[in-house]
């Protein structure tokens, strides 16, 4: 009997491929290709006055050098804005090589390609490039005083202003019993993958086809702006994203420059070509995230309930904005968690800087909008001197409220409205597991050994799952193997398990017998893209609805075959059987053979299918409105995102000289409706959980006033080892299905690192009884924060 897979904990399929190093990653393609380097610029902001490539015409090896003035057409245009926005009134982006300006140290300012790589870096060296210096705008600060301009023709630095409001904010501040302001940082960090980003590409002169390579969030997305760049029909190029060696956001940007200069180097040279981009090109030439700065103002009752909440906040976007406003959109909705205002007003500026682009990095905006939310929880229970989990409490939206509508618009244009989920219950779930109630006599305990213990709580709610659509093909052999196709591309999520584990239910297959590949435009051309915690949800669903299809034909034809009634049959383990006599069967790649009728027999198995064994001599072999083969097809489109949930609790050790922090405790409930594979969920949220403490207490991105990046490298930017992340993380789950889609999920893959900074911060600031406004922080910055404490004591 075929075992129920969906919920199950199976273990990763890819895993054995990777751990022993036999992935295929970009740079394990086009082995024979010639190789890209880019000359970056080492300003931030510059105006570029004459590049002088004479001497790299001549050294051997060098096939091609190109600046700005070599390429025509769409590609000598700016980069495209991928999404843009009515408010988003002053948008820009780069081109692919700069042109007459640089805004950022790392913007591509000219091209090598040679026979290696060695030879392209040494052929750099000898271009020169005249400069006029410009003034820098480094910061949140710096742009918001604009006494310099990062781009000429933007007013102030502002490339949008946006509000978005439900109710009367102000005045119910104005009329509320307690009031507060805060104002709150949260400073640039950047995400690591393992490998970065990387293109090649290979030119099929005979066939005028394209094939690209790329470690992509979106092979679809980056096929399209190739076509659309070089002039070409989307049908003449292929790409395809082997391994990934990490995403998290920096790849769902498209198309990078390198992304369009590949092939369209290759198209020139008639030889393949490649770019790998190096970790320093990463840290100055990829995309940061995070900085904002926020100022909130609430009023609130007895109880802690807020009446109204009023936020003003300044994004940092960096030099362009080729992802419009998502992040900040993101995070102004976000902020709201999982708690209903009386009323709520938000406004944002996004300002450039003349620093590296910013664009979604996991969490994409959430993690500073939680920060913002649970601080405010907490300055409400310190003024109130209430327990901070009944504040929450008290503000929680309840189980009999939902779907619940905040009366904004999501990232997605569509209705903020939540469709599911129990926080009350969430709540008790993580006390019990932290052990919050037990906590103050823990502290006592720890306290008489001479130790400083803190306990912090955070709570989150995180839109997952976003249209536009995602498309799957599945594929019945006549082997009985099932292959399955899906749009958009995987960078470790397990989604050949997981989506193996969707087809085996819906077919009634063994697990073994399904075969999954994303990302690969040959096989599925339509498609958006792995972000935003929606490859469970939208593949997941339409990989569902496609094997439905399959196997409601495999049991059409079955039931001509077995001469039974359709409601009869049933599939179990590969073999269609009627129901109660299983004698009476026919394998489900029997079923593959007659779905396509035959001239020639090849083997035995398929002179089943041949025109004197099968089919009524009176009818047509396909019939109208069939095709041939065992396959099914489908998409599927919601009508909005699913919203999943969680709350985070923490306690952590803070050393009384050098104020080294130390987790001590940490536990997860989350929420993701029904989970398809319990182990690779709680996977995802340890890898969050580890990026979300290195956001809280190491990672940073520093720049000087010049707009130097100072921390470009790993001995310089600090990550969490594996001992500094929680030794163990206590996870439970909750589970309140999504009446949104067929399968009743929601995302997960965001979920571990979003409240990490709000948590922590919440349990150092238990531990200290200093107010913590600003992540990440390092044991200098709270040694310095206690001796600012001592002297205000002194006073």
């Amino acid at each position: 009997m075929t075992t129920k897979m969906f919920g199950a904990k199976v273990q990763r399929v890819e895993d054995d491929r990777l751990v022993r190093g036999t992935g295929r990653y970009v740079d394990d393609v086009a082995l024979d290709a010639l190789h890209v380097a880019v000359l970056r610029s080492p300003h931030a902001h510059a105006r570029i006055l004459s590049i002088d490539v004479d001497a790299v015409l001549d050294v051997e090896g060098v096939h091609l050098v190109w600046t700005h003035e070599d390429l025509t057409g769409a590609m000598a245009e700016p980069l495209p804005l991928l999404i843009p926005h009515p408010t988003l009134t002053e948008g820009r982006t780069q081109y692919a090589l700069a042109k007459d300006e640089v805004n950022y140290v790392g913007e591509a300012v000219a091209v090598v390609v040679a026979e290696d790589r060695y030879v392209a870096e040494d052929a750099l060296a000898r271009i020169v490039v005249d400069y006029e210096l410009l003034p820098a705008v480094v910061g949140i600060e710096a742009a918001r005083t604009a006494e310099h301009l990062v781009h000429d023709d933007v007013p102030g630095n502002v490339a949008a202003t946006t509000e978005q409001s439900n109710g009367d904010a102000p005045a119910a501040i104005a009329a509320a019993p307690h009031t507060l302001r805060l104002d709150l940082d949260i400073e640039r960090s950047a995400c690591m993958p393992m490998e970065g980003r990387g293109t090649a590409a290979r030119w099929d002169p005979d066939q005028n086809r394209l094939q690209v390579w790329t470690s992509t969030q979106t092979s679809t997305g980056v096929r399209a702006a190739i076509a659309a760049k070089l002039g070409l029909d989307l049908g003449q190029v292929d790409v395809i994203t082997p391994d990934v060696g990490g995403g998290f956001g920096v790849k769902i940007v498209h198309p990078w420059p390198e992304e369009l200069l590949v092939p369209l180097a290759a198209k020139t040279l008639g030889r393949p070509v490649k770019f790998t981009e190096d970790r320093r090109e990463h840290f100055i030439s990829s995309a940061h995230e995070r900085a904002q700065v926020h100022h909130v103002d609430v009023g609130y009752d007895d109880e802690g309930r807020i009446l109204g909440l009023d936020v003003r906040f300044w994004h940092d976007h960096g030099a362009y904005t080729p992802y419009g406003l998502i992040v900040p959109i993101i995070t102004s909705t976000q902020l709201l968690g999982p708690y209903k205002p009386g009323a709520y007003r938000v406004r944002f500026d996004s300002l450039y800087t003349n620093t590296v682009i910013v664009t979604p990095y996991r969490g994409a905006g959430r993690p500073q909008g939680c920060f913002v939310m649970e601080r405010t929880m907490d300055a409400i229970a310190a003024a109130l001197g209430k327990d901070r989990a009944e504040v929450r409490a008290a503000n929680f939206i309840q189980p009999d409220e939902f779907p619940y509508d905040h009366g904004l618009i999501f990232q997605d244009g569509r209705a903020l409205e939540y469709d599911s989920g129990d926080y009350p219950q969430m709540l008790e779930k993580v006390k019990a597991l932290v052990g919050w109630d037990e906590f103050p006599a823990l502290r006592e305990e720890a306290a008489a050994a001479g130790r400083t213990l803190g306990i912090g709580l955070a709570c989150y709610v995180e839109g997952t799952g976003v249209g536009p659509y995602e498309g799957a093909h599945v594929h019945i052999e006549t082997s009985g193997k099932v292959k399955v196709a899906t749009g958009l591309t995987s960078q470790g999520q397990g989604h050949q398990t997981a989506f193996a584990q969707i087809v085996a239910d819906a077919l009634g297959v063994p697990f073994e017998d399904v075969e999954i590949t994303t990302g690969d435009t040959r096989r599925m051309g339509y498609g958006v893209g792995t972000f935003a915690s929606r490859a469970a949800v939208m593949s997941g669903s339409a990989i569902h609805l496609a094997a439905l299809r399959a196997r409601e034909k495999a049991l059409r034809i079955a039931a001509d075959a077995l001469e039974a009634a359709v409601e009869d049959l049933e599939i179990v383990d590969g073999v269609v059987s009627v129901k109660g006599a299983p004698e009476s069967s026919i394998a489900l790649g029997t079923v593959a053979v007659l779905s396509n009728p035959l001239r020639y027999a090849f083997d035995e198995a398929s002179k089943a299918a041949t025109q004197f064994s099968v089919g009524d001599p009176g009818k047509p072999p396909v019939a109208e409105g069939d095709e041939p083969g065992l396959e099914g097809k489908d998409f599927y489109s919601p009508p909005r995102a699913t919203f999943a949930s969680g709350m985070h609790a923490v306690i952590v050790e803070t050393d009384p000289d050098t104020a080294e922090i130390r987790i001590v405790k940490y536990a997860v409930v989350h929420d993701c409706g029904n989970v398809v594979n319990p182990m690779i969920v709680e996977g995802q949220i340890h890898g969050g959980v580890a990026q979300g403490v290195g956001g809280a207490l190491y990672e940073r991105m520093a720049y000087d006033e010049s707009g130097q990046l100072l921390n470009a490298s790993f001995m310089d930017f600090l990550m969490p080892y594996v001992t500094e992340v929680p030794e163990h993380i206590d996870i439970d789950h909750l589970e309140t299905p999504s009446p949104l889609n067929p399968l009743g999920i929601k995302g997960a893959g965001e979920a571990g690192v979003i409240p990490g900074s709000a948590a922590l911060a919440a349990a150092i600031e238990d531990a200290e009884g200093i107010t913590i406004t600003a992540m990440p922080i390092s044991p200098s910055e709270l040694f310095a924060l206690r001796a600012a404490a001592r002297s205000e004591e002194t006073r």
